[in-house]
């Protein structure tokens, strides 16, 4: 391809169905506007303030990360989104099309929840700033805003690369820093072999996945406290944050929108114009 430059390749690809729910990994995914197909497709609404759950604020939503969710059958672009199937922490699984989900749902988190499937037109979510020197607030709650119309935090797409991970764990060796617990949609190595934050020099570019997706790069992508919460057998680690905030102004793989969609898939190539 003219005019670009072969930065890597996939080697993951995952979308969240729930929103701070855990998700799935996939080995193909179509790509439409709204970034992968069903990714946040659903969420969790606390009907007595109307805000989005996320674990961003652990204190009310941590344990969003001990439910599972997945599509009982891939989505299809052009298609209405498909039921969700939700694990509970104790292996129950319920499904999106139950009439009693909701008060499944709020039984097992101990607090009131609604599963949205429409975002409301000017959705929003509590963020917890824990007491940590680098960060926007310390040791506060905010009210923050999420795109019109969306359950996404700041944009469709997060792309972040191997070798941001491997810098990481050089850094803070005691520190388990694997790509689950910064939810990526597309994870990429790169053919330099780099342990750096590689992805910092895409801002601006254009990445292009295979034979149709391009992606426009906006940005960097901000880290919370989600990144230090226990997933599974991953630990709670707040050094986990502290690090990304010393070392790369608390900023973990880059967002992006969607120029052109299409199917990408485990192995494509990706270029950088």
């Amino acid at each position: 391809m003219s005019g670009s430059v072969r930065m890597g390749s996939v080697v993951s690809l995952s979308r969240y169905p729930v929103k701070s729910m855990m998700g799935e990994e996939l080995n193909a995914a179509d790509v439409t506007e709204r970034g992968l197909l069903g990714d946040r497709a659903y969420a969790l609404v606390d009907p007595s303030n109307g805000k989005v759950a996320s674990a961003k604020n652990p204190r009310k939503w941590a344990r969003l990360f001990d439910f599972w969710a997945a599509f009982v059958e891939p989505p299809r672009t052009g298609s209405r989104i498909p039921p969700v199937r939700i694990t509970l922490p104790d292996g129950t699984m319920v499904t999106s099309g139950q009439s009693d989900l909701s008060q499944i749902l709020s039984n097992a988190l101990g607090r009131e929840v609604v599963l949205g499937t429409t975002a409301p037109k000017a959705p929003s979510l509590e963020e917890y700033w824990p007491d940590m020197d680098g960060l926007a607030h310390r040791e506060t709650i905010t009210d923050e805003a999420m795109p019109m119309g969306t359950f996404f935090d700041c944009a469709t797409v997060h792309v972040l690369t191997t070798a941001t991970i491997d810098r990481l764990r050089e850094l803070y060796p005691q520190g388990r820093f694997e790509v689950r617990r910064f939810r990526p949609n597309i994870v990429v190595k790169p053919v330099s072999g780099d342990k750096n934050f590689v992805e910092n020099a895409w801002i601006g570019h254009t990445l292009t996945i295979g034979d149709q997706v391009r992606l426009s790069i906006t940005g960097p992508c901000p880290r919370c406290v989600m990144t230090t919460l226990r997933q599974g057998d991953l630990p709670k680690d707040p050094g986990i944050l502290r690090t990304v905030a010393q070392h790369n102004q608390v900023h973990v793989g880059v967002y992006a929108e969607v120029l052109q969609g299409g199917t990408i898939r485990r192995g494509d190539p990706v270029r950088l114009e």
